[in-house]
């Protein structure tokens, strides 16, 4: 059964057919008969960057919502954005594979490539006596990105 928060999301993808939409808070909590802080809830945990959203938002009296949705001509930059704000020196398996379902979400690499990453950065793959799986990985992954965007 979907919750209020799956139908919300669903809604704001339904509405950003050209990558972009504005929406007041206080509309759609009203729309869905929620409370705002239900809103806010979904566009911070569904609508970030790491998914490929950017979202602006004001508060109070005119406030507004604006979500962005990373386009073709911005995927480098979203790659770029990733590797510094989200991989650093360092990537869990979980976060990698996080970033791995946005890029193939975001059509930045295929079923293939998700795949072959997630294999070469998985923890059977990487598991050594030097018990640096982590820096491995985000060398990995960092590597294979910057790759990618020669091809973009």
């Amino acid at each position: 059964m979907k919750t209020i928060s799956d139908i919300i999301e669903e809604f704001i993808l339904s509405q950003l057919d050209d990558g972009e939409i504005n929406l007041s808070r206080n509309e759609l909590a009203s729309f869905f008969n929620c409370a705002p802080s239900q809103i806010n809830y979904v566009l911070t945990t569904r609508f970030t960057p790491l998914k490929g959203f950017d979202v602006e938002s004001k508060r109070g009296g005119g406030g507004y919502i604006k979500i962005v949705r990373y386009s073709n001509s911005n995927k480098i930059n979203h790659i770029h954005n990733i590797i510094s704000n989200y991989i650093g020196s360092s990537i869990d398996y979980n976060n990698a594979v996080m970033i791995l379902d946005n890029l193939m979400s975001n059509n930045i690499i295929s079923v293939n490539e998700y795949r072959l990453i997630a294999v070469a950065i998985s923890n059977k793959s990487l598991s050594s006596p030097i018990n640096n799986e982590s820096h491995l990985r985000a060398k990995i992954l960092t590597n294979v990105l910057l790759e990618k965007c020669k091809e973009l």
